[in-house]
């Protein structure tokens, strides 16, 4: 057998002729006699388990496999195997060596959400880590993605979860850096729902639109879980004639007749008005809440 040689295999995507194509690339040792390449393309069938697509004999550094929606779709995890052999004696060859999976698909980061009932804005990211093709002349280099979310406690009743900033994204073409070819944000957001009900649980899920091509049209990507953490609510009351408790406890009386601002937040577009009206008899003059308006 040929000795260890490094070979080091790796994957890469690129758009070979418009169509997308995953390369396996590897070090080539300068050997006497020269050497040749078997390259075996594989994917991740079920956990731990391999299926083999395709197998190359070349004198190239490097092999192209096509995703073509049938034997390699996107959603897989692509393996290529590398063994080196001499071109002489097809017996002495080295030992094979794997590149690492590469997933082919979209990806969301981070690929899982802990979120607390707190208003604050989450940054989810959605890219994809193979190139886009254009069809056709009139499409643009673009798959757009409609975006929506499920509460998995729907048992229970209530308001959403959680809330996006945009029920659509598109994925615009880039050249491909690091592990995405093209990307776009989107933020999360946990709904403030004034009830003590534990923490839930929700989904995002993203679905290509618009897209004839085989390799996108029968494609979902994976849900992104976000866990809801809840957090007690502040309370606040006016009642009766009227007595007002405040967020922290404070105790007030307002007989007074008119309209009133009971609360207006310092950091957001958010306050309550109050009209009082007489409620009273003759004997005394009392104020009850006729009307209130929020925003």
């Amino acid at each position: 057998k040929l000795t260890s040689l490094a070979l080091q295999p790796a994957i890469t995507p690129e758009l070979v002729h418009g169509r997308v194509h995953l390369k396996c690339s590897y070090s080539c040792p300068t050997a006497k006699p020269p050497l040749q390449y078997l390259v075996v393309w594989s994917r991740l069938s079920t956990p731990g388990k391999k299926e083999q697509v395709q197998r190359d004999t070349t004198l190239q550094s490097f092999s192209y496999v096509e995703m073509n929606g049938r034997n390699l779709r996107l959603g897989d995890t692509v393996f290529c195997t590398v063994t080196a052999f001499s071109r002489d004696a097809s017996e002495q060859q080295s030992l094979p060596e794997e590149s690492k999976g590469f997933y082919a698909g979209i990806k969301f980061l981070p690929e899982s959400l802990q979120i607390a009932e707190d208003g604050k804005e989450h940054v989810l990211t959605v890219l994809s880590t193979v190139p886009i093709a254009c069809p056709g002349q009139d499409d643009s280099c673009k798959i757009t993605l409609q975006l929506s979310t499920e509460d998995l406690d729907s048992q229970l009743p209530g308001p959403p979860n959680i809330a996006l900033s945009a029920c659509q994204v598109d994925l615009l073409r880039a050249p491909c850096s690091g592990s995405s070819c093209a990307a776009a944000t989107v933020t999360v957001t946990a709904v403030t729902d004034f009830a003590q009900d534990g923490n839930r649980l929700s989904r995002i899920r993203a679905e290509p639109v618009g897209r004839r091509d085989l390799l996108w049209r029968a494609y979902t990507p994976k849900d992104v879980k976000v866990t809801v953490r809840d957090l007690p609510t502040g309370n606040c009351y006016s009642f009766t004639d009227p007595h007002i408790i405040t967020f922290d406890g404070w105790r007030y009386d307002n007989y007074k007749i008119g309209t009133f601002l009971l609360c207006r937040s310092t950091s957001r577009a958010f306050e309550v008005h109050v009209r009082q009206w007489d409620c009273g008899g003759h004997r005394s003059a009392t104020a009850c809440n006729c009307g209130v308006a929020a925003r």
